[in-house]
């Protein structure tokens, strides 16, 4: 093999007889180049994007967050779950309870979703960089509840940041049937007025359709008293977040599901992942069509090769011996095109880092003005991976082909 290798790389930077030659392995190198360089960028793009995303999530979702299996709501004294707050792990607990509503605001009414939650709400979110306004995180004092809406779904109200009137929420009455005729006897109703605040998470999920407000307040709404729909942890610092998710589970039993950040918002990251993956399989599927570049220059190298081909027969070369050496000059062409494709990749994805060569456009509508990009090692090495294998696999059966013919 090691022969193979040595004569496959005097053949591959040597000198040829036709100038052409070289110019057709340097285009192949060049178009495996291209598309190892095509598969870097792209997938460090969606990895930046998925980061991005991410952050704007983990800015309003717990660290790990405890619902019930089956239901909507649970207790939060219940023995299991007490032995999971008095862990050393558990820094912040914090309980809650949402539910969809219709919230009205003079002849402006939309369905959002009312999350209420405790006094430690503000110690489990980093809510402070997501509130917009002159007031105070204050959902409820001994007179009045107050709101924090999500500023799309203030806008779609028309109430504006700090509200005169207060909004009225409606929920339906646990096991009462509505009645047409008359459905205010069937709905529970409740009154928020202004905190001068609202949130901007930057996602249409929580922005639109999101509304802040006090647990006492939900539960006498929702008619749920002492229950919650979820516990939302903040872990003490220093905490693996995965083994301390995972003794939590234990410790909570089969009844209950502990999410992570990520577990949270499944189905947002499947979808991305999914996207990734097909983008993967298009350029991998372009670069099958670059490898076949490596099919002419390999057919043209062995017509002029010829000779020696010959030559080393004479000397005590098998089939074996003359097919390897070939085969493995397709495959240094296909490493260095690789080589030089993650070398530009990585360069192009530092300087979009850097630089924000690549603008996204709109005037300032999008929450970042260049593409984000993050490289991961995991996909330069995948990349690497399938570029050598599409390569080696390219120049096979044509090696093992044109062999029989014009050797």
């Amino acid at each position: 093999m090691l022969l193979s290798l040595y004569i496959a790389r005097r053949y591959l930077f040597a000198p040829k007889k036709h100038r052409a030659v070289n110019v057709i392995s340097a285009l192949s190198a060049c178009g495996v180049a291209l598309a190892t360089l095509a598969l870097v960028c792209t997938l460090s793009v969606f990895n930046g994007f998925q980061e991005m995303v991410g952050g704007f999530f983990t800015a309003f979702d717990p660290e790990l967050k405890i619902t019930a299996r089956e239901g909507k709501t649970f207790s939060p004294t219940d023995s299991c779950l007490l032995a999971v707050r008095r862990l050393p792990e558990v820094a912040v607990w914090s309980e809650s309870l949402e539910e969809n509503a219709l919230v009205k605001y003079k002849d402006q009414q939309e369905v959002a979703v009312v999350k209420g939650v405790d006094s430690r709400f503000e110690q489990l979110a980093a809510i402070d960089s997501l509130l917009v306004g002159a007031g105070q995180f204050l959902l409820q004092d001994s007179v009045a509840s107050y709101a924090v809406p999500g500023v799309e779904l203030m806008s779609r109200l028309g109430c504006g940041i700090g509200f005169v009137q207060p909004l009225e929420v409606y929920a339906p009455r646990p096991g009462v049937r509505i009645n047409p005729a008359n459905p205010a006897m069937g709905l529970r109703k409740g009154y928020l007025y202004s905190s001068g605040l609202v949130f901007v998470v930057n996602q249409e999920e929580y922005d639109a359709h999101y509304l802040l407000t006090s647990l006492d307040f939900a539960r006498q709404l929702f008619g749920k008293p002492g229950q919650v729909s979820a516990i939302e942890l903040r872990l003490a610092p220093g905490t693996d977040a995965g083994s301390a998710q995972r003794r939590i589970a234990a410790l909570a039993g089969p009844r209950f599901r502990v999410a992570n950040r990520y577990e949270q918002q499944a189905d947002v990251f499947r979808i991305m992942e999914i996207e990734k993956l097909i983008s993967y399989l298009f350029l991998t599927f372009i670069l099958v069509v670059a490898c076949f570049n490596l099919v002419g220059s390999l057919s043209m190298l062995i017509l002029e090769k010829r000779d020696d081909v010959q030559t080393l027969r004479s000397l005590g070369a098998d089939e074996g011996l003359v097919r390897r050496i070939f085969l493995c000059e397709g495959g240094l062409i296909a490493v260095l095109g690789a080589l030089a494709g993650i070398v530009g990749g990585l360069l192009l994805c530092w300087a979009q880092q850097q630089f924000g060569l690549l603008r996204l456009g709109g005037a300032g509508q999008f929450v970042t003005d260049a593409y984000p990009v993050s490289v991961h090692a995991a996909d330069v090495a995948v990349v690497f991976v399938t570029v050598v294998a599409v390569g080696w696999l390219s120049v096979w059966w044509p090696v093992r082909y044109l062999g029989k013919r014009l050797l």
